[in-house]
């Protein structure tokens, strides 16, 4: 079907690796393009498999998969980081061209990967080890205090496969489980934030203003842009480090740079080379979205302005609450998002199509302004009224609304 779409349109085709909410919103972005993005969908019940006009399904984990969606495509690209990358490399040499590389993504797939290129690069990061035994974990928490931050080197993402562990029998048992596991240091962080940048194959980039990252139990709840009352200089080298990092991996495509703020400077957490749930806000915020920035840049075309386009931004996760409970008895989704467009007409929904289930990501809201903490208030009170139908009773409505 892609030969055919290409050469009726004259235009690429992307195949993305993933059909969640990631792969759903760059679809919308590709449609605005004129493009087609093909999807591998593990069945017709994903997000993106349910917008998308050419669907493949399959596993990415196996490699037949990944062939057949790759066929006919100009470039294969992610919703998410879990094909393994000797399959990459198979495609890479059977001639297909993808973006990241296996390269450049095995640094956003094993930690240890990213924190020895880190190491090597003399680039920020938390002090850290790979540990096989609860002796070593002891001996690491020895230098830099209990308690110790153990992670899974790979496939943990939204808080799974991270722990805090404050002595050695905890240490133990995850190591037993796990076998080899990342230490690091309990970093004492002001907060979170996010530098996104894109690359393009011939080297052009683009950054967006750093934002803060509020996040709940290891999920993004929501994301605050520009980071509020964050120093020019630290933003300027929170930007300058996610850049050097996306040239010296040879990144192509969207790169996320995941960072703890300390009294010291930042810190770098973890790396996505995919659009990322704190560039969401860029849809309605930015000239140019995370997900038309990823096409762009996949394909080599030249890339977007970043520029904002109110002076505050801010994004809510909707997270399935009471309303995904069995039994629920409040007021049905058609409903809250007909009450939620009558009461916040200038919010902005997007509904990744799911199943719901408390604390599951089904959707995300962003509201834009000039004073942070009105546009946060309508932010935050809009996503929680679809996850809970509530009302916040502290939210006022002013004359703009």
């Amino acid at each position: 079907m892609s030969a055919s779409l290409h050469a009726h349109t004259g235009l690429p085709v992307v195949a993305m690796v993933g059909g969640g909410q990631l792969a759903r919103m760059t679809h919308q972005a590709a449609i605005a393009l004129g493009q087609s993005l093909r999807i591998l969908a593990t069945g017709p019940q994903e997000s993106a498999a349910l917008v998308g006009a050419e669907v493949e399904f399959g596993d990415h984990r196996e490699l037949a998969d990944l062939r057949r969606l790759a066929q006919g495509a100009t470039v294969v690209t992610f919703d998410h980081e879990h094909v393994p990358p000797e399959h990459l490399r198979a495609l890479v040499d059977a001639g297909h061209r993808v973006a990241p590389g296996p390269h450049a993504l095995v640094h956003a797939q094993d930690k240890l990967v990213l924190r020895r290129a880190l190491a090597d690069a003399g680039e920020p990061q938390p002090a850290w080890a790979e540990v096989r035994s609860a002796a070593a974990v002891a001996e690491f928490a020895g230098v830099h205090g209990w308690p110790v931050v153990l992670k899974t080197p790979r496939g943990g993402y939204d808080g799974k496969g991270v722990f805090v562990v404050r002595d050695v029998e905890e240490a133990g048992a995850l190591v037993e489980q796990h076998g080899a596991l990342l230490a690091e240091e309990r970093v004492a962080m002001v907060r979170e934030l996010s530098a996104q940048v894109a690359r393009s194959p011939f080297g052009q980039v683009a950054v967006w203003p750093v934002v803060e990252t509020v996040q709940r139990d290891g999920i993004c709840a929501e994301v605050l842009a520009p980071a509020p009352g964050l120093a020019d200089e630290l933003a300027t080298a929170a930007q300058e480090l996610a850049v050097r990092i996306a040239d010296r991996l040879g990144v192509v495509g969207m790169l996320a740079v995941e960072l703890f703020e300390t009294e010291r400077g930042v810190l770098v957490n973890e790396l996505a080379m995919r659009p990322h749930n704190s560039g969401h806000w860029t849809i309605e915020g930015a000239r140019t979205s995370q997900f038309e920035q990823h096409l762009r840049a996949v394909l080599d075309y030249p890339l977007g302005s970043t520029a904002m386009t109110a002076p505050v931004v801010v994004m809510a996760n909707v997270l399935g609450g009471a309303a995904a409970e069995p039994g629920w008895s409040g007021p049905a989704l058609d409903e809250r998002v007909h009450h939620l467009m009558a009461h916040w007409p200038d919010v902005k929904l997007h509904w990744y199509g799911k199943t719901q289930r408390r604390g599951r990501k089904l959707g995300h809201v962003t509201a834009l302004g000039t004073d942070l903490g009105e546009v946060r208030a309508r932010a935050v009170a809009a996503a929680r009224y679809l996850a809970d139908g509530v009302v916040d009773p502290a939210f006022s409505f002013d004359s703009e609304h």
